[in-house]
């Protein structure tokens, strides 16, 4: 999926990157989420990591789910169907958005919501959409062709369709909701990057400004991109660890203490732009990005992406269940 990765506005990084550092600058709306969470004797269903692996050759399936085509809309309508069938509180969220070139792009935020009426409530979010260019290929040829996306948008999506398909068969005991946000890698081609930050994730902006329900808060999110790659490294980004470093951390504890602390790296990164930029900003609902990102590499990401190898080939079922298990362990320990 991606977002202008490369880097987000200087200043914005070197500002997150010195106040990750000040833990006591962070929002105080994440005061019950603050005391570590100790090992608790709840019932967390098993992540089937075979289940969410099918979820992502499934979207492959279509094509690329740039938005305006074909192989979009034929995915949008099997993501709404998937849903409904593990709960009726599906919303699809249309909206016109425009791109850094002034295409119109019809866009479709979809929702499903666990547990409606639980004023207490956690927001789970990936991206469906791929990047119409894959503009980092190292073959020349190759960067005006789409991105097939199976770990930049594909793998998180299948992850939370198995987190979903569980929570419709064990309550968690308290409110869900599942964001899977459009228009998130219809960003600036690599040539104008730097230039317009906010050509990414429209999608989460829009929806940001004008969330499902009118008010809507959770007591905290977490944002799931590029978590399907082998051998994925997930560290503390700066943009989590300056709006949300206690559920970060707690999320880092969970792995952990789960015996996925290979993959949950503590290290320190710069602040990117993601969709969990705009609900921290525009709702105000601390979120956290697990992503595979590591500013000392060359790409900062996972080596084939924004490429035309963004394939199944590169996609490993147990990363997946190392984020599914975390995460949903998160979930039903959080009520």
């Amino acid at each position: 999926m991606k977002k202008n990765k490369l880097i987000a506005k200087l200043t914005i990084v070197l500002f997150v990157i010195t106040l990750s550092g000040c833990q006591n600058n962070t929002n105080t709306t994440v005061t019950d989420e603050n005391k570590a969470v100790e090992a608790k004797n709840v019932f967390v269903p098993e992540f089937n990591a075979d289940s969410a692996y099918k979820n992502i050759e499934r979207q492959l399936a279509f094509g690329p789910r740039v938005p305006n085509t074909t192989a979009h809309k034929a995915c949008a309508l099997w993501l709404e169907a998937s849903f409904r069938r593990f709960t009726p509180n599906v919303i699809v969220q249309q909206a016109k958005l425009r791109a850094f070139d002034g295409t119109m792009l019809d866009s479709k935020n979809i929702i499903a919501s666990f547990n409606p009426d639980n004023t207490s409530r956690v927001l789970l979010c990936s991206h469906w959409d791929s990047r119409p260019w894959a503009d980092h290929d190292p073959d020349p040829a190759n960067r005006k062709k789409p991105v097939p996306a199976a770990n930049d948008g594909a793998s998180g999506v299948g992850v939370l369709l198995e987190i979903a398909r569980q929570l419709s068969l064990h309550d968690p005991g308290l409110g869900v909701d599942i964001v899977l946000f459009d228009a998130e890698d219809y960003g600036e081609p690599q040539e104008l990057q730097g230039t317009n930050e906010d050509s990414w994730a429209l999608g989460s902006q829009y929806w940001s400004k004008n969330p499902h329900i009118p008010g809507y808060m959770a007591r905290f999110g977490i944002l799931l991109d590029m978590v399907g790659a082998e051998g994925a490294t997930f560290t503390m980004e700066g943009t989590s660890m300056y709006y949300a470093p206690d559920i970060m951390r707690r999320v880092w504890d969970v792995a952990d203490r789960l015996g996925h602390g290979s993959y949950f790296s503590t290290k320190k990164t710069g602040g990117i732009t993601d969709d969990h930029l705009y609900v921290n900003q525009i709702l105000g609902i601390p979120t956290i990005d697990i992503i595979d990102y590591d500013q000392d590499r060359e790409k900062g990401f996972f080596k084939y992406w924004h490429t035309v190898d963004d394939d199944m080939k590169n996609i490993s079922k147990e990363t997946l269940r190392a984020v599914g298990h975390t995460v949903m362990t998160v979930v039903y320990e959080s009520k």
